[in-house]
């Protein structure tokens, strides 16, 4: 099921997660799914009015099976090149494989084991850097190369992993599925420190929040 959270941004409802399409100066598709989800993901696009050949950019928050797994089923229509931060992408690329001495890391060196690397063009992103209006922010801890996005102009924190949403406060990712949990402790409040104010939290799961984004986020930072 897709529903357009905001003006221009729509949530698809995926298996147990949520990916995104932010019409920014590109139609932008913001993480993916499990392998099980392209009839989601093509749904939700064609409900959002646009086709898969449209999308103009792949904003990946992290590697994990769940965000990263249609990639390769919607290639070759989807050409369009994904951005992701450091390790996560070396991951996506086939260039380095996750630890197995990190419980975190076997459980994806597992869930590589369905999850087929697509082929597109995986392009690295900074700390910092500016990504049509999103600023890309490093914030380590659910997998070390994990990067939350924010649009000053749009409104929007895409959040990822870093967080989820549980009636309509945020948690930070915990233990069992993060590679360091004082990592997510240090990047939420950071994230809350660096980031210009934002409405829209899209989280990877539970709800994402409508309004009152960044002030949730703050909450949070504050208890940790």
């Amino acid at each position: 099921m897709a529903t357009e959270i905001a003006d221009g941004v729509w949530r698809f409802d995926c298996r147990g997660v949520n990916a995104y399409l932010v019409f920014d100066d590109v139609p932008t598709l913001v993480d993916a799914g499990t392998p099980w989800d392209e009839a989601a993901i093509r749904r939700g696009l064609d409900e959002a009015g646009i086709g898969v050949s449209e999308v103009g950019r792949v904003l990946l928050t992290h590697y994990d099976l769940d965000h990263v797994g249609t990639l390769a089923s919607l290639a070759p229509e989807l050409d369009a090149p994904v951005r992701a931060y450091g390790f996560d992408a070396q991951l996506l690329r086939g260039a380095r494989s996750p630890p197995i001495r990190n419980h975190k890391g076997l459980i994806q060196r597992l869930g590589g084991l369905v999850t087929d690397l697509p082929d597109l063009d995986v392009l690295g992103v900074r700390d910092g850097e500016a990504v049509g209006s999103f600023t890309a922010y490093h914030t380590p801890g659910h997998t070390p190369g994990h990067v939350a996005y924010v649009s000053e102009e749009l409104g929007v924190g895409l959040l990822g992993d870093l967080v989820a949403e549980s009636d309509g406060d945020l948690d930070p990712s915990e233990w069992l599925i993060s590679y360091d949990t004082d990592a997510v402790a240090t990047s939420v409040r950071s994230l809350a420190e660096r980031a210009p104010p934002f409405e829209v939290a899209c989280v990877g799961h539970g709800d994402p929040l409508a309004s009152g984004g960044s002030e949730a986020l703050r909450r949070l930072a504050s208890t940790l």
